[in-house]
């Protein structure tokens, strides 16, 4: 009973999210044809209805993953299903065929399969009247995370009839790490049904959602760097774009703040000028002869009397 009443709980949440999309999707268009064309109106209009929509639409943020029930809740077990958001609403199939037997199995991520209600995993034989066996539910689920790696076990599945003790059956389906590949193909690797208790459906499926993030590749003055060239660059776009059409400057005078960095320029060169000058001052000329200490031979006597 509480399995049905969380399963219609969570149609009716998916079902209010679509059609919620869907009318701000319908208002959006109905915004922008009856606004006029190129004029300041219908632009203001336009930004208007786009973020009536993000806003709207994009505060629904994707939580598909919390349709899974674990087994046991706990933030840490939470935050690992969290890491799969990017594979839930797709199903994955693999088929298996042996010399009497033809399996399809089918899988989601916190999502239905088949014809039973909170199935995650099931197997359809295709020899017996395309008879469906619930491998696992999500609705009891154990996420387990590594460094690179997500395990995924979905239990309660129909019961065994003649092996394990009889006991329900589960599915594990590995996630492992492969940055090439957004949704890889599920692969099955076997079931262990040969003992008493514990018995197993391993899968094994690749996903780059389950990478880690790579480390930064840049240091701490690259990163400097790129943040003052992109606050320059916004300086002078919106410094240029206030003076040519705000101030309506012309020419030289459209630069932002022209006559200040002109002052600056012209100190720094002085500045440069004065520190870097290698030659010392120029002699003046001499404009008069010093006055001599020694005293002046008399040539007077040389005169005729």
């Amino acid at each position: 009973m509480y399995l049905r009443s969380w399963v219609c709980k969570s149609r009716w949440r998916d079902s209010f999210i679509s059609s919620c999309k869907q009318r701000c999707y319908a208002a959006f268009k109905t915004t922008v044809s009856m606004s006029p064309p190129h004029t300041a109106t219908s632009v203001r209009l336009l930004v208007l209805a786009v973020q009536l929509v993000l806003l709207v639409c994009g505060s629904q943020a994707r939580d598909d993953t919390k349709r899974c029930k674990l087994f046991s809740e706990s933030p840490a077990e939470r935050k690992v299903l969290s890491l799969l958001e990017p594979l839930t609403n797709k199903t994955f199939s693999v088929e298996t065929t042996s010399d009497k037997e033809s399996y399809t199995y089918q899988f989601q991520v916190c999502g239905d399969v088949g014809k039973t209600v909170g199935a995650g995993l099931v197997q359809i034989d295709h020899t017996e009247k395309k008879l469906e066996t619930v491998l696992g539910l999500y609705t009891v689920t154990q996420a387990i995370g590594g460094s690179d790696w997500v395990m995924l076990i979905y239990s309660n599945g129909t019961k065994y009839d003649g092996h394990c003790s009889k006991e329900m059956r589960k599915a594990i389906v590995m996630i492992s790490c492969n940055r090439g590949v957004e949704m890889g193909k599920l692969e099955v690797v076997l079931e262990e049904r040969e003992r008493d208790r514990d018995c197993f459906y391993l899968f094994e499926l690749d996903s780059s959602a389950v990478c880690p993030a790579l480390p930064s590749q840049l240091s701490a003055g690259s990163i400097i760097l790129i943040i003052g060239f992109v606050l320059l660059s916004v300086y002078l776009i919106c410094g240029f774009l206030y003076q040519r059409l705000i101030v309506g400057a012309k020419g030289v005078q459209q630069f932002p703040n022209y006559v200040f960095w002109t002052q600056v320029g012209n100190l720094a060169a002085d500045g440069c000028n004065v520190v870097c000058r290698t030659q010392g001052p120029e002699e003046e000329p001499p404009t008069y002869r010093g006055v001599s200490t020694e005293p002046e031979e008399r040539d007077d006597y040389l005169l005729p009397m």
